[in-house]
């Protein structure tokens, strides 16, 4: 795919956002407009924002998922970039669910959910998934908290979920868990390129940026 000149939209959190990143200049999103030459970079990132729907809503920015903030974008993309999960994994109240699910209320229904919203809002553009990263307590059974009544999952099931939404789909999916060469679970590389454990700092998102664009050039 020529990249060149098109307007893409990242939907995201706060990876995609930029936290972590010493200036806006350096989050990936404004690394690919520049390596790419986009016609466009438009950052949906929200910080701390889940795919699936939470069963209880606050007041919290937190709650405005995906599925929510989805249909709010631009119309005039030609790529769309989604990115997200590790909340859900991270501190989500919501289950993770199966392959069936078709509610926003669990992860997999929530992920179905935004793929048909997504295709329907951009009807024969290009729409990617990129998997969540390594991060530091990734095959934790429970993120940081452990609501009650609900079974929660280490994170690779959440990538998992993601990898099989976007097959059932035609979706292609950046495996950033997988075959990212980001090993978060290698004390070094936290040191250079994530030192908080979850979100990269400039080289980081220089590595990610480097990887997302060489995924869209293959398409």
């Amino acid at each position: 795919m020529i990249v060149k000149g098109k307007k893409i939209n990242f939907l995201g959190d706060s990876i995609t956002e930029g936290v972590g990143a010493s200036d806006p200049s350096k989050c990936f999103v404004s690394l690919l407009k520049e390596s790419c030459q986009l016609a466009e970079a438009r950052n949906y990132g929200k910080g701390g924002t889940r795919i699936a729907r939470q069963s209880v809503l606050s007041d919290s920015p937190y709650d405005v998922d995906f599925t929510m903030r989805a249909p709010e974008m631009d119309d005039d993309a030609d790529i769309v970039v989604v990115f997200g999960g590790t909340n859900d994994f991270n501190h989500g109240q919501a289950p993770l669910g199966t392959p069936d699910d078709r509610e926003v209320y669990t992860f997999y229904g929530a992920l179905h959910t935004l793929c048909l919203t997504l295709i329907r809002k951009y009807l024969g553009k290009t729409i990617v998934f990129l998997t969540p990263l390594h991060r530091f307590n990734d095959y934790s059974q429970y993120g940081q908290w452990k609501p009650d009544g609900v079974e929660k999952h280490p994170l690779v099931d959440y990538v998992r979920a993601v990898r099989e939404v976007c097959e059932y789909y035609s979706i292609p999916v950046l495996d950033l868990f997988a075959a990212g060469n980001m090993p978060g679970n290698v004390p070094e590389w936290y040191r250079e390129y994530m030192p908080d454990g979850l979100h990269p700092n400039d080289k980081g998102y220089a590595l990610i940026a480097e990887k997302v664009k060489a995924f869209l050039e293959r398409l």
